[in-house]
């Protein structure tokens, strides 16, 4: 493990910051090694999960794995959409099917609860604002742990019941999520539990890398142009582009990384992106978050400045959205590819659609949309701007009675 601010080394246990400077602390490996263990050939001969990137991961061969089947989520070729946004080549890399909890957490606490099992540590948790909650109950069930879910006390009702069902501890909490996450980080240091985004996050943030691998071996080892990602603590940008460095460090793909990312952000908490628009290093906290995208509402990410940093190295941006273009993009992702995206998703869209518009992503090259989250977990978010289905008796009659219906149809 190192310090990202100062580079200083420590031995891997449950500590998520450098003692010297308080840094965030990031799992390191030996790309030597590993380029003498894999090969595009091994890689495609293993089961399609996330864990035939194991190297790349960091628990030991020998080490036991919560989660097995988690990955392998498709990259779907989305020309309807892509003639909607008027580009040429665009896909969505579709963790809204992510197994168990229609997630890509399911990714990353795959990572972190293996490795609380290898510090021998008997009681997980985590601060979410929804998914997370969701996959740590539902792995940790699996895994005979006990659990704690810290969440704002206003979360949508459907994902505080996708997380009570698997028999976590759920307590909401009155306050923000980064109030919440304070509190975690109380609770793991005095009990020396195991919290996926507080004390395991080194660990726990390297799944997030695991959608970089899928997307260079789906698209036959190679970097798409362009990359258009979700941003609420900042990490799974900023780890599916190291995926994409690894790839190369490793001789998996040829070509050094050339691909451009870019962060999608809600207007009502936009730390990240309004650092990048403002030219700022470092983002100013949002104190109360406003949006109905409650996945990405963390006012204070952990990685937020790293994010902006690779934002702008790569050339790409950073652009937030409006409640209302939020609901846009979920119901045009829906209704060209028949995705159900959660608000996360319909962000990423939305932010897209702004960035071709501007000008920013060129409607020739080829670009992906990572989609983390299913929207059967926010439908009251879309369910006002749907139109209410029609009420007939069941007669042939009143069926062709419907205004405009049969004309609608032949046309």
């Amino acid at each position: 493990m190192k310090c990202r601010v100062c580079g200083k080394l420590y031995p891997e246990s449950a500590i998520n910051f450098c003692v010297d400077d308080f840094g965030p602390l990031e799992v390191t490996y030996d790309y030597e090694a590993i380029k003498g263990q894999v090969s595009r050939d091994i890689l495609e001969r293993r089961p399609a999960t996330m864990w035939k990137f194991q190297e790349f991961l960091p628990i030991g061969p020998d080490q036991p794995i919560v989660g097995r089947n988690v990955g392998a989520t498709p990259l779907v070729k989305a020309d309807r959409l892509a003639d909607a946004l008027g580009v040429e080549k665009l896909w969505v890399k579709n963790d809204a099917v992510n197994f168990p909890t229609l997630s890509f957490k399911d990714r990353v606490v795959s990572v972190a609860l293996s490795k609380a099992l290898e510090f021998g540590m008997t009681t997980v948790g985590c601060a979410s604002t929804g998914n997370l909650a969701n996959s740590v109950a539902a792995q940790a069930a699996s895994a005979g742990l006990e659990t704690f879910i810290l969440v704002p006390a206003d979360l949508e009702r459907t994902k505080i019941l996708g997380t009570a069902v698997y028999g976590a501890k759920v307590i909401g909490c009155l306050g923000t999520y980064d109030e919440v996450n304070r509190l975690c980080t109380q609770i793991a240091l005095k009990y020396g539990w195991g919290f996926v985004n507080v004390n395991l996050r080194p660990f726990y943030a390297e799944g997030s890398k695991t959608m970089g691998f899928e997307i260079a071996q789906d698209l036959g080892w190679r970097l798409p142009q362009h990359v258009v990602c979700p941003m609420a603590g900042g990490a799974l940008i900023g780890k599916i582009h190291k995926a994409f460095n690894e790839l190369y460090a490793t001789g998996l793909i040829d070509t050094p990384v050339t691909t451009k990312m870019y962060g999608a952000q809600a207007t009502g908490c936009n730390p990240i992106s309004d650092a990048v628009k403002q030219n700022r290093e470092k983002h100013k906290p949002i104190r109360k978050p406003n949006t109905i995208c409650k996945s990405l509402a963390i006012g204070d990410p952990a990685d937020g400045i790293f994010a902006a940093k690779l934002v702008r190295e790569t050339g790409g941006w950073a652009e937030d959205v409006t409640d209302d273009e939020i609901v846009d993009g979920m119901k045009l992702l829906a209704q060209t590819e028949g995705i159900f995206g959660e608000t996360a998703g319909g962000t990423t869209v939305a932010v897209a659609r702004k960035l071709i518009e501007a000008g920013r992503i060129p409607r020739n090259e080829e670009i992906v949309l990572c989609v983390t989250g299913n929207g059967l977990k926010t439908q009251d978010a879309v369910f006002d701007s749907l139109t209410a289905p029609a009420t007939i008796k069941p007669t042939l009659a009143e069926f062709e009675q419907l205004s405009g219906l049969i004309e609608a149809v032949l046309v």
